[in-house]
């Protein structure tokens, strides 16, 4: 039987409690592109890590790899949510939806 989890994104991101996680909204959004893109290229070589060292019977480097995967993918969706505030408080401003 699954576990409820929370669908609350603090929850499913803890990086978002940090109290500079929101730092990330001052960002422009070229540089929070540009990041967002080098950390989603950073989890895809860390996953790709971890299966060769999982399969290598590499217990440890694999769980450091997958480590390094889960990192970078909820940094990653910092920058996006960032993006996402961005873009509804220029609507807002707007007064357009």
């Amino acid at each position: 039987m699954a576990a409820n989890r929370s669908s609350r994104a603090d929850v499913r991101n803890p990086l978002m409690a940090l109290p500079s996680a929101r730092l990330v909204d001052g960002l422009g959004d070229d540089a929070r592109e540009a990041l967002r893109s080098i950390l989603l290229d950073i989890r895809q070589d860390a996953r790709t890590r971890a299966e060769a060292c999982w399969r290598a019977h590499k217990g440890p480097m694999a769980l450091y790899w997958k480590v390094v995967s889960v990192y970078a993918g909820h940094i990653a969706r910092l920058l996006r949510q960032a993006e996402v505030r961005a873009r509804q408080a220029t609507r807002e401003k707007r007064g357009t939806w």
